[in-house]
């Protein structure tokens, strides 16, 4: 016997209602809670590696209009950004429940211009000076412990879904070679201790002192020679000195991690990445 229309006209709008739900509550909890972030470019290494999928811990920094999600989906056009959303709380460089992040921290952030979402290491707090000699970060006068830890090697071949091509320190090795890069353990004032790859010599290597002006915050990428970060001016492309508010939040952990050009190619996985901790 056929269903009665009216029962089925009650289980299409209870399927859209439960739809509509569902969206709510991830829209909440990507908001309030934690964002998915692909790492796409090798800014970070060796600290984060392109394709390493990671939860952005919103918590950490409080609330600003950058903690509203941007959806963007090129493949059908769709392209809203946070400030479509949460616009009218911008401004003030204020945040709701905010706390300061700390040195070393990991920190995902919208560029200031451009407010696309970036992803490097807090260097520089409010008030700090901050310098590059040689290679070597000085902050407010210091330098900071510097020591050797070996070579970080990688094939030189496309990565990710941007195909992007590693830079090496030695030279032109040629496709499917092996490309180094001098490795080191930097240690900032508050203890905090990582990696930081090197190339070789290169412009941002020696800068003039960059003082940071209060309620904005200097970042570098673990990979120095080859990130675009509050060296360079946004004048020049650069990311400059980040206002509080552009925080999303902290990374903490890497969920999963995929070497190939998609994350369905479970053969390019890097099972040992899966839940590792970020320093």
């Amino acid at each position: 016997m056929a269903e009665p229309a009216e029962k089925k006209g009650n289980a299409i709008v209870e399927t859209i209602k439960t739809v509509v739900y569902a969206l709510l509550i991830a829209g909440l909890f990507r908001t309030l809670l934690f964002q998915p972030f692909w790492i796409p470019s090798g800014s970070m290494k060796d600290t984060l590696l392109i394709g390493d999928f990671l939860f952005v811990n919103k918590m950490s920094y409080g609330y600003s209009y950058a903690s509203c999600p941007s959806i963007r989906i090129p493949a059908v056009g769709l392209d809203v950004d946070a400030e479509d959303f949460c616009g009218w709380s911008k401004g003030g460089n204020k945040r709701l429940f905010g706390s300061e992040p700390e040195r070393g921290d990991v920190v995902v952030f919208r560029h200031p211009v451009t407010g696309s979402d970036y992803i490097k290491r807090l260097i520089g707090l409010p008030g700090d000076r901050v310098q590059i000699k040689e290679g070597v970060v000085i902050i407010n006068g210091e330098a900071v412990k510097v020591e050797a830890a070996g070579t970080f090697t990688e094939e030189f071949a496309a990565q990710g879904p941007q195909r992007m091509l590693p830079r090496c320190a030695n030279g032109a090795v040629g496709e499917g070679g092996t490309c180094e890069k001098e490795k080191f353990t930097e240690t900032l004032p508050n203890g905090v201790s990582h990696s930081v790859l090197n190339i070789g010599n290169q412009r941002a290597d020696n800068t003039g002192v960059y003082t940071v002006p209060e309620g904005h915050f200097f970042f570098m990428g673990d990979n120095r020679d080859n990130s675009t970060d509050s060296r360079f001016s946004q004048s020049v492309g650069g990311v400059g000195f980040v206002p509080f508010e552009d925080l999303i939040g902290r990374a903490d952990r890497i969920m999963f991690s995929s070497a190939g050009r998609s994350m369905l190619f479970f053969w390019t996985w890097r099972s040992d990445r899966f839940f590792k901790g970020i320093n």
